[in-house]
């Protein structure tokens, strides 16, 4: 008898916290939506302000931006400016090595072809005959190697520079005296001591004159 009373309270009491926990679960559910949707509106919201002052930084930043393209495109310009004049620069030193690179050795030939020149002024032309064979063939051998050294001059781009009777140039000529001539006109070359040469166009050796002035 004690024993079906127990079990009839227990019974008594687990359909009364059943009842009870259907009533308050409702309440309890809807109360935890609600929160949750505020939750989001404040996440939300917190959001829009940050939006906002990103919108604000970007034009700032796209015209920083545009500022710094700039500045590199006008480096890079300059850059390849600088690139193309050393190309240039480069280019025309390898140039001129080329051309002129046999100048010294020139200088030293000139000081041949001017003891050639000397030998054969000097050689008595009223000698210079058959009846002198060992002179006249020594003559004609200087002669020869004469013509023949300037025709290599030539070759090479050397050329003389005999400016008898010209117009003195500065570029060309050097100066040894100016003196009033007899037939020449002031600022001409009236007496020539020693030729001059040019390679490729550039004065090598100016011509060592003598200049005629006025009286």
């Amino acid at each position: 008898m004690a024993t079906w009373c127990v079990r009839g309270v227990r019974q008594s009491y687990s359909i009364i916290a059943l009842t009870a926990l259907k009533r308050t679960s409702p309440r309890l559910l809807c109360t935890a939506t609600q929160q949750k949707k505020n939750g989001d509106r404040s996440e939300e919201e917190a959001e829009k302000p940050e939006q906002g002052a990103a919108e604000e930084k970007s034009p700032n930043e796209k015209s920083q931006l545009e500022e710094q393209l700039k500045d590199m495109t006008e480096k890079y310009k300059r850059a390849l400016a600088d690139t193309e004049n050393l190309r240039r620069r480069s280019q025309r030193m390898i140039e001129d090595a080329k051309t002129y690179g046999i100048q010294g050795f020139c200088k030293d030939l000139l000081e041949v072809a001017d003891i050639l020149e000397k030998a054969t002024e000097s050689v008595p032309k009223e000698e210079v005959t058959s009846q002198n064979p060992h002179l006249k063939n020594l003559y004609d051998g200087l002669v020869m190697t004469e013509v023949q050294i300037q025709k290599v001059f030539t070759k090479h781009g050397l050329v003389k520079l005999n400016p008898d009777g010209q117009k003195f140039d500065p570029y060309e000529h050097e100066a040894l005296f100016h003196a009033p001539v007899e037939g020449k006109e002031p600022g001409t070359v009236a007496v020539v001591t020693k030729v001059g040469y040019k390679l490729h166009g550039r004065t090598l050796r100016p011509a060592l004159v003598g200049v005629a002035k006025a009286p």
